[in-house]
């Protein structure tokens, strides 16, 4: 989005560390929390210190025995020959197998996660899970927890940082995006059973004994194309809060009901 058009959106002003606190402790955002934040920092309005504003008001009202986890997915890091937006000659599928750079926690970059991923990635009390194509990156008093074994094989199952969540109470905190990019509903096609479910092979570059190596695994094959329909049942329950922050409305929700309600929605509609 243009910087101006978003200045021009901005009715309130500019937005500040002070505003989003409030904003946020108004939404029902409470110190303690875990959560989960999918954001658009362009929704937001302009923000007076970006990325590093948000994340600072973030933790503030999270406090010490908060945690915050945000998606740090590196798309890029698999196999070509699914590639679609935009696909790659055949020719090069070889080539990219052969060179893509392994997955490195410390220093691999997101792919289409937005500025406040990214600023997270460089806070230096942040920890990243190891998943070479969706990993999540967390701050705070569960952060290590929340990020440890990942399997590659499980890329938002019950051991992924979605099921840390899950385990843990926590919630989920949409800031200008919907449930299309809600990735918990993942966790319950996971947990759901429905006729055409299945896996896929997929492959990634990964460091195996301190070497690059490409490998292909097995996993759930996910689809998000009904999330919002989900997500639009859900609420219609009552079961999460809305409210402004900054200049688009924030959803808040708790992730267990959420993920348990999508799990039987799956189940039921899911065909």
């Amino acid at each position: 989005m243009d910087v101006a058009d978003v200045i021009n959106r901005s009715t309130r002003g500019p937005v500040t560390v002070d505003m989003l606190v409030a904003d946020l402790e108004g939404l029902g955002v409470e110190a303690g929390m875990t959560l989960l934040m999918h954001s658009s920092l362009s929704s937001l309005g302009w923000v007076c210190g970006g990325p590093q504003a948000v994340i600072e008001a973030v933790k503030s009202v999270l406090g010490p025995a908060g945690t915050l986890v945000v998606p740090a997915h590196t798309g890029g890091n698999s196999d070509p020959a699914g590639w679609v937006a935009p696909p790659v000659p055949e020719p090069w599928w070889p080539i990219i197998r052969a060179t893509m750079p392994a997955f490195d926690p410390r220093v691999t970059p997101t792919r289409r996660m937005g500025a406040i991923p990214d600023c997270l990635l460089r806070h230096p009390d942040t920890w990243r899970s190891s998943h070479p194509q969706v990993s999540f990156a967390a701050v705070g008093h569960h952060a290590q927890e929340i990020t440890a074994g990942h399997r590659i094989d499980e890329a938002f199952g019950i051991t992924s940082p979605l099921g840390r969540i899950y385990d843990l109470q926590g919630s989920v905190l949409l800031l200008g995006v919907g449930h299309n990019n809600n990735t918990s509903l993942h966790l319950a096609e996971y947990l759901a059973t429905w006729p055409s479910k299945r896996t896929h092979e997929a492959g990634a570059a990964v460091c195996v004994d301190g070497e690059r190596t490409w490998v292909t695994f097995t996993d759930v094959e996910i689809d998000e194309s009904d999330f919002p329909v989900i997500g639009a049942a859900f609420e219609a329950g009552g079961s999460t809060r809305r409210r402004q922050v900054g200049h688009v409305t924030g959803v808040l929700m708790t992730q267990r009901p959420l993920v348990d309600f999508a799990t039987r929605w799956m189940n039921e509609h899911r065909t």
